[in-house]
C-alpha cells in the first residue's frame, strides 16, 4: 500500500522547490487534476500538499480557479521548509546573506541574555557541544560537526529564556544545514570558528554578557566570511 505521508512530502518538496527557484512563476495557475497527473498521486495527496504550500504563503486556492502561485512577498520567509528551499536553488547566496544579517540581529542578544539565564545544565549543554565540535573537526566528519554546532545555538537560544528568540532555532539550523550540504562550509571547519565557540560557552558560564555577545557577533561574521571563501 502506498504511504500516504510519503507521498504528500514528495509532492511537498517538489512543488515548493519549484515555486521558490521559479520554475512555477507568481500568477501561473495550476489545478489539483495536473498535480495529481503529473505526480501520480490521489487526490487527498494533492489536496494535501497544496493546503500546506499554502498555509507557507506560496500558493493561493479558489473554487472554480485553481491553485495560483504566490509572488515572493507572501511567503512566510521564516518556515524552515521556504528556507531550506531557497537554499537549494540558485538563490543561495543572497539567501544565506540575508540570514546572516538576520542572525546578526539576534543571536548576539541571544547570547548576551544567556549569560544572565542559562541553567547550568544549558551551560553544560554548551561546552559538551563544544567539545564534540572540536573531535568532529578533528576527524573530518562535517555530518557530526553539524549536529554538534546546531545543538550549540540552539541550546544557547534557549538559554536567552526569550521565547520568541528561542523560536528561531529552526531557522538557524537550516543556515547551519544549507551551508554544509550545498558545499559552502570549508572541508575542515577553522579552528578559530571551533575557538569563537568555546569562548562564547565561557562567557556564559561565567555572566559575561559583553564578551558573549561580542564573540557571537565574531561567529557570525566568520561565517559570513567563510561564505565569500569556503576553501
Amino acid at each position: 500500500m502506498d504511504d500516504p505521508g510519503g507521498l504528500h512530502s514528495t509532492v511537498l518538496e517538489a512543488l515548493g522547490l519549484r515555486i521558490v527557484s521559479g520554475d512555477l512563476t507568481p500568477g501561473q495557475v495550476l489545478t489539483l487534476d495536473s498535480v495529481d497527473t503529473e505526480y501520480a498521486v490521489s487526490r487527498s495527496v494533492s489536496r494535501e500538499a497544496v493546503r500546506v504550500l499554502q498555509s507557507m504563503g506560496l500558493v493561493t486556492s479558489r473554487r472554480r480557479v485553481g491553485v495560483t502561485v504566490c509572488p515572493r512577498d507572501n511567503w512566510h520567509v521564516f518556515d524552515p521548509r521556504v528556507i531550506r528551499w531557497r537554499l537549494a536553488g540558485d538563490d543561495r547566496t543572497n539567501q544565506l546573506l540575508s540570514l546572516s544579517e538576520l542572525r546578526s540581529g539576534v543571536e548576539p542578544v541571544a547570547a548576551a541574555l544567556a549569560a544572565e539565564r542559562a541553567s547550568p545544565e544549558q551551560c553544560s549543554a554548551l561546552s559538551g557541544a563544544v567539545m564534540d565540535m572540536v573531535a568532529h573537526r578533528h576527524s573530518g566528519d562535517l555530518e557530526a560537526y553539524l549536529v554538534a554546532d546546531t545543538i550549540f545555538h540552539r541550546t544557547m537560544l534557549e538559554a536567552s529564556g526569550n521565547e520568541m528568540l528561542r523560536a528561531l532555532g529552526d531557522v538557524v539550523a537550516e543556515v547551519l544545514a544549507g551551508r554544509t550540504h550545498h558545499h559552502l562550509m570549508p572541508a575542515t571547519p577553522r579552528a578559530d570558528a571551533v575557538a569563537l565557540h568555546e569562548r562564547v560557552a565561557n562567557a556564559i558560564r561565567t555572566g559575561d554578557a559583553d564578551d558573549a555577545r561580542t564573540a557571537m557577533q565574531a561567529i557570525i561574521d566568520e561565517a559570513a566570511a567563510a561564505l565569500a571563501d569556503p576553501s
